[in-house]
């Protein structure tokens, strides 16, 4: 199987030019890849808790589904393992909807037989990202206050899979009246 190339080589956001439509003719991609992510929605999803975390983007990139799989189930995994299944509630708040383009040039012996250089370059389909703008949420953890250090911890190691600077807002949700 073939190793996908550095984060490096799609970080950047550039125009995207990769319409995909239910009709073929209208569609410049000729599919799209399966994203990777497996779960948006984890933990216990019907209590409601008293902190929201937040993971903040501090630049503008993109991140492959690759990247966004990894942090789920490394922060995931860290608040199961303290938490329990209903002591948390985490979200992911990005989706690669973009998709990634790959123009393949041989090189070697009788490449110039199998090549069309820049001729035919809109490159095929070789995987998906999210695009993120600066101060973009990309996960959300909910907590009740004693567990506000653990919610910390797992959204550092997610931080730690992903390709940008990160940072960490807390926010206490306001309980609704009852009167």
């Amino acid at each position: 199987m073939a190793k996908i190339r550095k984060a490096v080589s799609y970080r950047r956001l550039e125009r995207p030019y990769t319409r995909t439509s239910k009709f073929n003719e209208l569609s410049y991609v000729r599919g799209r890849p399966v994203s990777k992510v497996v779960h948006y929605n984890m933990g216990d999803l019907q209590s409601k808790f008293e902190y929201s975390l937040f993971l903040k983007s501090k630049a503008n990139l993109q991140i492959r589904d690759s990247a966004i799989e990894s942090a789920r189930q490394t922060s995931n995994r860290f608040l199961e393992e303290k938490l329990g299944k209903n002591g948390y509630r985490a979200t992911i708040r990005m989706y690669p909807h973009h998709v990634l383009r790959e123009n393949p040039l041989a090189s070697g012996a009788g490449a110039d037989r199998m090549s069309t250089g820049m001729a035919r370059s809109f490159g095929k389909p070789i995987g998906v990202a999210a695009r993120l703008h600066k101060g973009a949420v990309m996960f959300q953890v909910d907590v009740s206050k004693a567990n506000l250090e653990v919610a910390k911890r797992a959204l550092m190691r997610a931080s730690y899979k992903l390709p940008c600077a990160c940072s960490i807002e807390v926010q206490e949700n306001k309980a609704p009246n009852a009167a």
